[in-house]
């Protein structure tokens, strides 16, 4: 693992115990003076090593200036991501008009402190200093949109704490883009756990029958935007890019607080972890080379290759309680998808009077799909009632949603197609929610906590994985 200043992590700890992590009870307020104003966010983009940095400017909002500053080392990662931005400026559908201002000396991040160009620093890239770059950029007075993870490592949490510490004292906002809670599928689960009549309660659940799951499929080797998705050999890298089980797992954690301790603030002591467990995706030569374009595995990679084979730590599971219930979140990274399939997303809630279930199989044609099911012990009759009438009531918020009978117990969700917008559109919208923070000058008061509590829980169950 990498090395970190014992100075800085010692003040990190001694600093974040004195402020109970970060966590304070009012609500984060921000000390600029945003108003939601026309161009009035302008963006910097530090290093944009992943696909996810372009994301951010697929859409184009009316608050963030259309200029953006660009700190990076030169190479093929900026060049693709200059590639997307492109592509989005000249597409015939709706297109985008951003210009770019780009500086690529080696010094790029110091560069950026000292220039500040712009008023909100996005990252999304090699994870290996994202937690170093997230504090001093916070210390330097300056807002950040953060890509997950914002955190690989339990040495590193600490920093982590610091940086929240640091950016509610400077009056900014650290954000994660969290781009699951506008899947269409995992809303409505949310809002139907949230009825009474309809779900009950959570279950408290065991070890081997959670309350409530998330399990996600990923692949090395995709499309996206129609294109065949080039990734950086750092990657695959566990030291660069962090452990299956810290990385794609942030987004499922950050769920199951989402749903199942709705506005909820958390804290560590909420957090047991069960157990947890990781284990490689075995990459061949030719497959790494068809995700790289690269000829051999680099230096740095050289740890992790037995017998030509690339062992990547990309897959791993947590079983854990969090205020009492237990959970479990998965990942697994295979490296292609069959055709006609992508990642995958499975979900459980389990309430006293149904359990909600998202599945994204062969049945389902690969496309995520909502069922209900009745326990065994409800009154069907009266359950169908109280279903039909929370159904008619979400359809005011979200038009042409039904549901339709599949059997005596279990009905599936019918959710209008311009619901499902897909995982591309989703940054818009975190991207847009966060400009409503900026403009109202503050967070809902559970959100740092509870960003505090999602990278404990990853970078404490990797360290359970790892015993």
């Amino acid at each position: 693992m990498r090395k970190i200043s014992i100075l800085t992590l010692a003040t990190a700890i001694v600093l974040s115990a004195c402020s109970g992590g970060g966590q304070k009870s009012e609500t984060q307020e921000s000390k600029t003076m945003f108003t939601g104003a026309k161009g009035e966010v302008k963006l910097m983009t530090l290093d944009p090593g992943h696909f996810h940095a372009a994301l951010v400017q697929k859409t184009m909002l009316e608050q963030i200036d259309p200029t953006v500053y660009i700190y990076a080392p030169e190479g093929p990662e900026l060049q693709a991501h200059l590639n997307l931005i492109e592509s989005f400026n000249n597409r015939s559908d709706n297109p985008t008009s951003w210009k770019t201002e780009i500086y690529t000396g080696p010094d790029f991040f110091e560069k950026m402190l000292a220039e500040k160009p712009g008023n909100v620093m996005v990252t999304a890239g090699n994870n290996a200093k994202k937690t170093e770059y997230i504090l001093e950029t916070v210390e330097a007075g300056i807002n950040v949109l953060a890509d997950k993870p914002m955190v690989i490592t339990p040495d590193e949490f600490p920093m982590l704490e610091q940086a929240f510490k640091v950016a509610e004292e400077n009056g900014v906002m650290l954000y994660d883009i969290m781009t699951e809670r506008y899947e269409i599928t995992t809303m409505i689960q949310r809002e139907l756990s949230l009825i009474p009549e309809v779900f009950g309660t959570l279950q408290t659940g065991t070890p081997e029958e959670p309350a409530i799951t998330k399990e996600s499929v990923h692949h090395f080797f995709k499309y996206v935007s129609g294109n065949p998705l080039v990734r950086p050999a750092w990657f695959f890298d566990v030291e660069q890019q962090g452990e299956g089980i810290v990385d794609v797992t942030t987004h499922l954690v950050d769920l199951i607080q989402w749903e199942a301790f709705p506005e909820v603030t958390l804290k560590k002591e909420d957090v047991e972890i069960v157990s947890a467990t990781r284990w490689s995706t075995d990459l061949t030569p030719e497959m790494f080379k068809q995700s790289t374009k690269l000829e051999e595995y680099p230096d740095y990679l050289q740890k992790d290759v037995e017998n030509g084979i690339l062992k990547v730590y990309s897959n791993g599971e947590i079983n854990y309680k969090l205020k009492g219930i237990h959970a479990k979140v998965s990942v697994i990274w295979n490296f292609q998808a069959p055709e006609g399939t992508g990642d995958t997303h499975y979900s459980i809630m389990r309430g006293t009077k149904c359990n909600l279930t998202i599945k994204q199989g062969e049945e389902e044609g690969y496309k995520p799909q909502l069922y209900i099911e009745a326990l065994p012990e409800t009154d069907l009759q009266e359950f169908a009632g109280y279903l039909y009438n929370a159904v008619q009531d979400l359809s005011s918020k979200y038009p042409g949603l039904e549901v339709n009978k599949l059997g005596d117990n279990l009905w599936v969700t019918n959710i209008p197609e311009k619901f499902k917008v897909g995982h591309e559109a989703h940054f818009g919208q975190v991207a847009e929610k966060y400009l409503g923070f900026l403009a109202q000058g503050k967070m809902p008061e559970w959100e740092v906590p509870n960003m505090i509590v999602k990278y404990y829980t990853t970078t404490e169950g990797l360290k359970a994985a790892m015993k």
